[in-house]
């Protein structure tokens, strides 16, 4: 199988010895713009004060950058999702056979953010969903767009707005994002978690992630928190 070539992993390790990974080190492309979209005219139903959802979405770091400024998210962990424990590695994930996408646990409270305004906010800022295996600089299944539902109202709402998207025609093409079933969900290694707020400088982030925060800023104010809400910040 064809694999993508491991940019991050050649030119982070220049910069640091400690840190070293799968997503693309550099592009020269830029931030895809974030589309606005309405929300969903269908949304989960629940009293429960807690929640989690699972997002793939391309490189973690920017995926998980965004949802740490969104009000309501309680922890949000860089991670894999769609494999095996056994496989659960950077290192054997970024080779792209191992059914693995890297993904994002959001762990919310419904009452402050609803899992369909997650959704929007997945859809329209944190990545473009009609990408096929891939996301800007990053080709692979493991940079595919999926969702690894967890219940049965999460299906149930997921499939209602992808639906309601694409018959707006709210993107240009059609939305390819992958409903999986949750199989399992594994936390990345420790230089993975937090990464847009401990490199911000650092160029993939300047030019792919940095982008997509502000847009969440501009684009979503109600929901943008400043401060992020980190994995680390509890250690």
């Amino acid at each position: 199988m064809k694999t993508s070539f491991n940019w991050r992993g050649t030119l982070l390790g220049l910069a640091t010895a400690s840190v070293i990974g799968q997503c693309a080190a550099f592009s020269f492309g830029g931030a895809e713009e974030a589309v606005i979209i309405p929300p969903p005219t269908l949304d989960e139903n629940t009293q429960v004060r807690s929640e989690t959802a699972i997002f793939a979405g391309g490189c973690f770091w920017g995926v998980q950058g965004v949802f740490q400024h969104v009000k309501g998210v309680k922890n949000a962990v860089s991670g894999y999702a769609g494999g095996s424990a056994n496989t659960a590695q950077y290192e054997r994930v970024s080779n792209g056979d191992t059914g693995h996408a890297e993904a994002v646990e959001v762990t919310y409270d419904p009452a402050q953010v609803s899992y369909g305004s997650l959704l929007q906010i997945y859809f329209s800022v944190a990545h473009n969903p009609t990408e096929l295996n891939r996301q800007g600089p990053d080709s692979g299944t493991q940079y595919r767009s999926a969702l690894f539902l967890k219940n049965a109202e999460q299906q149930r709402v997921a499939q209602a707005y992808i639906a309601q998207l694409d018959a707006a025609h709210s993107f240009n093409k059609p939305i390819v994002t992958k409903l999986e079933t949750y199989n399992g969900f594994y936390p990345a290694e420790e230089e993975h978690q937090d990464f847009l707020t401990e490199h911000p400088t650092y160029p993939y982030i300047v030019i792919n992630d940095l982008p997509k925060v502000a847009q969440l800023k501009q684009l979503y104010p109600d929901r943008y928190q400043e401060k992020p809400v980190l994995v680390k910040a509890g250690q």
